[in-house]
């Protein structure tokens, strides 16, 4: 038997800000790959975060490296670089009906290759460190109400969808971010073991475990 993981996300997904480089997703890696040391099924999962993506960034590149892997289960970690707004919030990086129209192509595009996909939610810490960010020469600004209203279009578009859903949002708090918006290391192992004890409660791969 062999399982073909993709996860498609942004800088979140691949750790930024971690001194090992090691974020939820090769965490989850990890963990998988030592499960799977003496068993007979073979494993792959692919971490394809890339920094700054949003749904508009995946659309673009999903169809080439789904193809190339052929995975049978996707997870897509995305939404908050959709999120954000430049000043002000009738200037947002991805508007919130593109946004949910984006989650829509990006769902059928997937189930081209399975029926296994499963969305993370998404989350923030603290909006005083991100409002604007201190590196933007452009004001582009991430903020907790913001997160959640495109975190609510992620759920209602998974429900309309019957797919899977891991909601983090109200999992981790501002110590869990060292600069408002990437998670730190402590961020990263909950996010982790939240994703973990997901895939083990609703059975996907669980010959793994």
């Amino acid at each position: 038997m062999k399982t073909i993981i993709c996860i498609f996300g942004d800088s979140i997904t691949w750790g930024r800000g971690l001194p090992s480089r090691v974020g939820w997703a090769n965490l989850l890696r990890n963990y998988l790959e030592e499960k799977n040391k003496n068993a007979k099924a073979v494993l792959e999962l692919y971490d394809l975060g890339i920094d700054r993506d949003t749904t508009e960034s995946i659309l673009k590149r999903i169809d080439v490296e789904a193809k190339a892997r052929v995975p049978n289960v996707i997870i897509f970690a995305i939404g908050i670089n959709d999120s954000f707004y430049r000043i002000t919030k009738d200037n947002p990086s991805v508007s919130v009906d593109k946004f949910e129209n984006n989650l829509l192509k990006l769902i059928e595009k997937a189930k081209k290759f399975t029926n296994k996909i499963i969305f993370i939610g998404i989350a923030k810490g603290d909006d005083g460190e991100t409002k604007p960010l201190p590196a933007s020469t452009t004001g582009k600004c991430y903020d907790k109400e913001n997160v959640k209203i495109y975190n609510n279009i992620i759920k209602k578009v998974n429900k309309k969808e019957k797919l899977l859903f891991v909601e983090i949002i109200d999992k981790l708090n501002n110590k869990d971010f060292y600069d408002g918006l990437h998670p730190n290391a402590k961020g990263h192992q909950k996010i982790f073991k939240i994703v973990k004890d997901f895939l083990i409660k609703n059975q996907i791969c669980n010959f793994f475990f």
